[in-house]
């Protein structure tokens, strides 16, 4: 005999975030579209202004909406278009919790450096390559500080990543480099002294670009296996593909 089981209750809110995201998936609510004014929504709706307000702080603090005071034209929170900064949120306190170790993040972005460079060897064009250039230019000045050079690092591996051509994977290697910003500026810092820790992470950079440019996924994926080791030397190994 088949089991029941019981009706869960749902709340007012939960049911407004229930038909945002439905028009959200179904694609009548896209990015950079602004939701009704809450006093429209929730008369709309058939709920109560706070069932409203509530529902859209959530949605805020997942980074799906931002909000919007007005009134008129201007009112009513609009859709983001980036989740770059919610993702990199949930990070960083899910790390600063300890309830993601940082060699669990490390050895996530290992697996997609290697598949990114990978990829951006078989993917990357003049555009691309030229974004990855002026990252490792930038790279160039003896004068960085370690957290000016993490800096310049970061904005390389995001070209290299956006160069594989996969939105998402890009999305979730910002986010990875901004929720461990402060661990990665303390890894380059305790390399050594700095002039000579600088220099041989630009030559990392460069064994990196050079492969790409060269169309060599292989050699691409080993030199930033090879350059995330030097930082990071207690990565455990990628998972056997």
């Amino acid at each position: 005999m088949t089991t029941w089981e019981p009706v869960r209750r749902v709340r007012a809110f939960e049911a407004v975030l229930d038909r945002i995201e439905s028009r959200i998936a179904a694609g009548t609510l896209k990015a950079g579209d602004r939701l009704p004014g809450e006093r429209q929504l929730a008369e709309a709706l058939g709920v109560s202004r706070a069932s409203v307000r509530e529902a859209l702080r959530v949605l805020e603090a997942r980074g799906v909406l931002v909000s919007q005071t007005g009134s008129g034209p201007d009112a009513g929170a609009i859709l983001a278009a980036d989740p770059d900064t919610a993702l990199s949120d949930v990070l960083r306190l899910h790390v600063g919790l300890d309830s993601l170790s940082l060699d669990e993040v490390i050895g996530a972005r290992l697996m997609i450096e290697r598949w990114s460079a990978a990829e951006a060897a078989r993917a990357a064009g003049p555009e691309a390559l030229s974004r990855m250039r002026a990252a490792l230019t930038a790279m160039d000045d003896d004068g960085l500080t370690p957290a000016e050079f993490v800096e310049h690092d970061t904005a390389f591996h995001v070209a290299v990543t956006e160069a594989a051509g996969n939105r998402l994977i890009a999305h979730m290697m910002r986010a990875l480099r901004a929720s461990v910003r402060h661990y990665a500026v303390r890894a380059v810092t305790d390399l050594g002294p700095w002039p000579a820790a600088a220099q041989g992470l630009r030559a990392d950079h460069e064994a990196i670009y050079r492969a790409i440019a060269e169309g060599d996924p292989e050699a691409a994926a080993t030199a930033a296996e090879s350059h995330l080791r030097r930082v990071y030397p207690t990565t455990p190994p990628p998972p056997p593909s």
